[in-house]
């Protein structure tokens, strides 16, 4: 049996045991996504309508999983609307350790599978996630070309009632090593982003209990400013990014919706803008 068998199997396993587990009265919510691409506001061609569905429960074995899939809504072709089919595992040891393994296939190309492993220790406050991909198919010869993309570390540490971490980083497919370096003092955050070829500093300032302003500066001179701002107290907000002769990038979030707009300022009018609104179906 392949590992995409098993892998099918064992989704239909847990889904199974999951939908039996969930909660009475407990239901997946469905999400829609529709991005906007290329500033192309007036024709159904520039629209890219997605549904998620995700659904998650607790296994009788204190397993806690995670499962979902993405459609896509615009396609009349039935082959073509799955387009990512994922699921996630997870359990804690001990009321300490906490481990999970998340697998995720792109259905239209299934020929590997994406993985991601997280694991941390919170008596010691270390985090560790490692991310990789392996063939679909175990019985094949390709097997040996597995491989782990992304390995980190986070290690924090208590400083006076402020709070540092560290997180060393390593990029194998570009073979990048960079380290990432917070310090938190309650209203102000400083990030040092640090590597042989380049280094970047974020300074987080809260202004007030609505505003936060973020300027960060590279070592080659390269300059950001991002502006939060909080509307109300149900978690609505505003981030708004500039990057200075390059784009503005613009988040809102307002209760169920999210939109994300980007606006390249090389551009004279919107046909660059690049928009996508996603919202949480409740039934």
């Amino acid at each position: 049996m392949t590992l995409l068998q098993s892998l099918s199997l064992s989704f239909i396993a847990i889904a199974g045991a999951a939908a039996v587990a969930t909660a009475p009265g407990a239901s997946p919510r469905p999400q829609l996504s529709i991005t906007i691409r290329d500033g192309n506001f007036t024709d159904i061609e520039g629209l890219d309508p997605t549904i998620t569905w995700e659904n998650s429960a607790l296994l009788s074995n204190d397993v806690a999983v995670q499962y979902g899939i993405d459609l896509s809504a615009r396609t009349t072709n039935l082959a073509s609307l799955p387009r990512r089919i994922w699921g996630r595992a997870s359990r804690v040891f001990n009321e300490r350790f906490a481990v999970s393994t998340r697998l995720e296939m792109d259905v239209q190309n299934m020929d590997t599978i994406d993985y991601e492993i997280n694991g941390e220790d919170e008596e010691n406050d270390l985090k560790c996630r490692i991310i990789g991909s392996s063939p679909a198919n175990v019985a094949s010869k390709r097997v040996f070309q597995s491989r782990v993309a992304f390995m980190e570390f986070t290690k924090g540490f208590d400083n006076d009632g402020n709070r540092v971490t560290v997180n060393p980083r390593y990029n194998a497919i570009y073979g990048h090593t960079d380290v990432v370096v917070t310090y938190d003092a309650d209203d102000t955050l400083i990030k040092v982003t640090a590597s042989k070829d380049d280094q970047v500093v974020s300074i987080s300032q809260k202004l007030n209990d609505e505003n936060r302003i973020e300027p960060t500066i590279g070592r080659d001179g390269s300059l950001s400013l991002a502006w939060d701002r909080k509307l109300g107290e149900e978690g609505n907000s505003v981030r708004t990014t500039l990057h200075p002769n390059r784009s503005v990038d613009v988040e809102w979030r307002d209760a169920a919706w999210t939109a994300n707009v980007n606006f390249p300022m090389d551009e004279n009018d919107l046909r660059g803008a690049t928009v996508h609104i996603k919202r949480d179906i409740k039934f």
